[in-house]
């Protein structure tokens, strides 16, 4: 009896020993597969948005270790192969969603290894997923698609791969190219969750219209359907995933079970007691329309909003600037904040322009090409007189008028690229013994009536001393002028003044102010 005993008691160790080291083998084999695939390493790149490392505050540091090795295998559920299957079959999908070990090695990775993770996914999806299904739903579309942005950036339109790859839908420089999305240095259209999730619904419905297999298409998005047809062609025509899957790419052949993996934990999380974190991200938000030139610490500091809130929601935008001057961008704020920015857009596009886009000098190379221009010095028989720009006039026409040279006239009023607007004034030196008849000639007038008394803010008697007078000085602008004067706005100055643009200030310009 007690031999027997003794026995039973080596058997069950031994049992015990083996379950262990089947449990270190799969968790090395998830480490050694798996843990190196880009899909699984961009979970770690969701902690880099803003609203996330917000959301998460005092436990922001659980999430944050990634070398978490150590899985309490023993009180997290762990459910048979034929549950899974089962579960996968009840889902209501177009796309196909087959089961065997690779998908099960994906599902304990994002159920197990990585299950801090998921719930800061499930927190977004609020935000991304009404996004994707109504393009999908725009396209035709089986909408179960949007789960392939789990696997291509884990919700981070910022994130980029090491092939170069970017965005939500991670499209290539050239893919994104032939789906319309711009990128240059100050916008890259493949970050922007919109115009992306558009090129992407594009993309996949052409990939359809060739293989007529959505699982065949989506590991077409993955590798391009080049090595797809390579991989049927070396399978001798075969048009299934996985009898063409060891033809195809080493990180392809994860790709598809990820998907299925992804669609799995996206709707049986709770099964996992995985818990979805709630994330302060803004479900509802506004469009705005811009048209000039705009920069982020210009609405960040007028409105009072996070530099990095403003770029969560316009990930596009490279350089912390929308480059409106010659086509019209949008602009994602919070809906609180929309009202405010439309009642102060004035405000705002005047703030600070001239610290947020510096204006770098021109330097105009002189006639022998060598070094830079240095002007003529006026000397004492030249006399400084204004001439106010007209409809048709071009700065060579003026030069030629008043015989000055070009590069002369344009240091004078520190005109760059030979641009010049209707109503704008410049200053020319002309000899003082044929200043007359140049003013009666091109209707200019002398520049010393338009100097004020004093050297920044004057009065005048006109209508009962109703009006100031304010000289420009280097740096100003309507914004920052407009409050030194209870109860004027920059518009009533540009009105008054019949200013246009309110970026065409000029130091030594004298501006008339009705005083309120």
């Amino acid at each position: 009896m007690i031999i027997k005993i003794i026995f039973i008691c080596i058997i069950s160790i031994f049992i015990s020993l083996n379950l262990f080291a089947d449990n270190n083998k799969d968790i090395d084999s998830l480490k050694n597969e798996i843990e190196n695939n880009e899909i699984i390493n961009n979970l770690d790149s969701l902690l880099n948005l803003w609203y996330i490392s917000n959301s998460l505050t005092s436990d922001y540091s659980k999430y944050a270790d990634v070398s978490e090795d150590t899985v309490y295998l023993n009180s997290l559920p762990s459910f048979s192969d034929s549950i899974y299957i089962s579960r996968l079959n009840k889902l209501s999908t177009l796309v196909g969603l087959p089961y065997n070990e690779k998908v099960r090695d994906y599902i304990n990775a994002y159920t197990i290894k990585h299950r801090k993770r998921v719930e800061i996914m499930l927190g977004l999806t609020n935000y991304y997923f009404p996004i994707f299904e109504e393009i999908l739903d725009k396209y035709n579309l089986p909408l179960e698609l949007k789960y392939l942005a789990i696997i291509e950036s884990a919700l981070n339109p910022g994130a980029t791969s090491r092939a170069g790859a970017a965005g939500l839908w991670q499209f290539m420089y050239t893919t994104g190219k032939i789906y319309k999305l711009n990128v240059n240095t100050f916008v890259d259209d493949r970050r922007d969750p919109i115009k992306s999730t558009e090129a992407a619904a594009q993309f996949l419905s052409d990939l359809y219209k060739i293989y007529d297999d959505w699982i065949l298409a989506i590991a077409a998005y993955n590798c391009g359907p080049g090595n797809v047809n390579k991989a049927i062609k070396r399978s001798k025509g075969k048009n299934n995933y996985w009898e063409i899957y060891h033809y195809l790419p080493k990180e392809t052949r994860g790709y598809v079970p990820a998907y299925i993996a992804a669609t799995y934990v996206m709707n049986y999380y709770s099964e996992h007691n995985i818990v979805p974190k709630k994330i302060n991200f803004p479900v509802a938000v506004d469009t705005i329309m811009i048209t000039e030139d705009l920069h982020f610490g210009q609405i960040s500091e007028v409105l009072n909003i996070p530099m990095d809130m403003l770029r969560d929601l316009n990930p596009q935008y490279r350089k912390d600037i929308i480059p409106a001057k010659n086509e019209t961008y949008s602009l994602t704020l919070p809906s609180e904040y929309t009202t405010r920015f439309l009642d102060l857009s004035d405000s705002i596009f005047l703030y600070k322009d001239s610290i947020f886009f510096v204006t770098k000098p021109c330097v105009i190379p002189s006639k022998n090409g060598k070094g830079n221009f240095i002007p003529d010095p006026p000397s004492d028989n030249l006399e400084a007189i204004s001439y106010k720009v007209r409809s048709g006039d071009n700065i060579t026409a003026i030069a030629r008028k008043y015989n000055v040279n070009v590069n002369n006239l344009k240091y004078w009023n520190n005109i760059h690229r030979n641009l010049i607007k209707v109503g704008q004034k410049l200053i020319v030196y002309v000899p003082k013994n044929s200043s007359n008849q140049v003013l009666a000639d091109a209707g200019s007038t002398s520049v010393k009536t338009e100097e004020p008394k004093s050297e920044n803010i004057s009065s005048t008697n006109e209508q009962n001393d109703e009006f100031v007078y304010y000289k420009v000085k280097s740096g100003d602008n309507l914004w920052e002028i407009a409050k030194r004067f209870p109860g004027v706005s920059n518009t009533d100055i540009m009105e008054l003044n019949n200013i246009k643009n309110s970026k065409s200030l000029k130091p030594g310009q004298v501006l008339k102010i009705k005083k309120k």
